[in-house]
């Protein structure tokens, strides 16, 4: 009789270890995926370096790592915003501070060569960014979220977002490589001093 209390009372005793351990270990996604659980990364508050194109379908927003510039009815996060990113498992959750609206970013982090969280850190800047050597075109393709002809490599990664690696393995090269949304891709020229040449499309 007493052997079985003291294995009950064992039993009891690991069942309760288990479930604490469940519960710091993983974390609901946010709103919109909640089936899915994962180890989050939180970044906090940070403000984004490049604008994020993203679409609304079927009442989510969605952005790429891929940089959907063009795609039909697309909207465009600015740089400089206030957000707060976690990663879970290939997608990046996005949430703009000043009114709570979430975007969910595809992330491959094969393609891209590099984790979440380093893409991440990639993209934004724990503090507001200042770009005060951009030239008149590049304030106005930035505003735009186009590459026009004369922008800086600078004014084009803003305007457009940081280039997907395995398509631009290097952003010294002249050629950015970006996609008007999942399928169709274009090339932003640059001549030798860095100044957009042509946007073949």
């Amino acid at each position: 009789m007493r052997t079985g209390w003291l294995l009950a009372l064992l039993l009891g005793s690991i069942v309760v270890a288990c479930c604490s351990c469940a519960s710091n270990e993983t974390s609901s996604a946010p709103s919109g995926d909640s089936s899915t659980q994962a180890v989050v990364a939180s970044d906090g508050a940070v403000y984004t370096k490049y604008n994020i194109h993203f679409i609304s379908e079927k009442g989510t927003n969605k952005a790429s790592y891929a940089n959907w510039t063009e795609w039909t009815g697309h909207d465009v996060l600015p740089y400089n915003t206030k957000i707060e990113a976690k990663s879970f498992f290939n997608r990046i959750w996005i949430v703009e501070v000043s009114t709570g609206r979430e975007i969910e970013m595809e992330f491959h982090s094969g393609r891209m060569g590099m984790s979440a969280k380093e893409y991440i850190d990639l993209i934004t800047s724990p503090t507001p960014v200042s770009y005060p050597d951009l030239s008149d075109v590049d304030r106005q393709g930035i505003k735009e979220g186009k590459a026009l002809v004369g922008m800086s490599k600078q004014g084009v990664m803003i305007a457009l977002g940081y280039p997907a690696k395995h398509e631009t393995p290097s952003t010294d090269q002249n050629r950015w490589t970006y996609w008007k949304g999942r399928m169709a891709k274009y090339a932003v020229e640059f001549d030798n001093n860095g100044k957009v040449a042509s946007v073949q499309k």
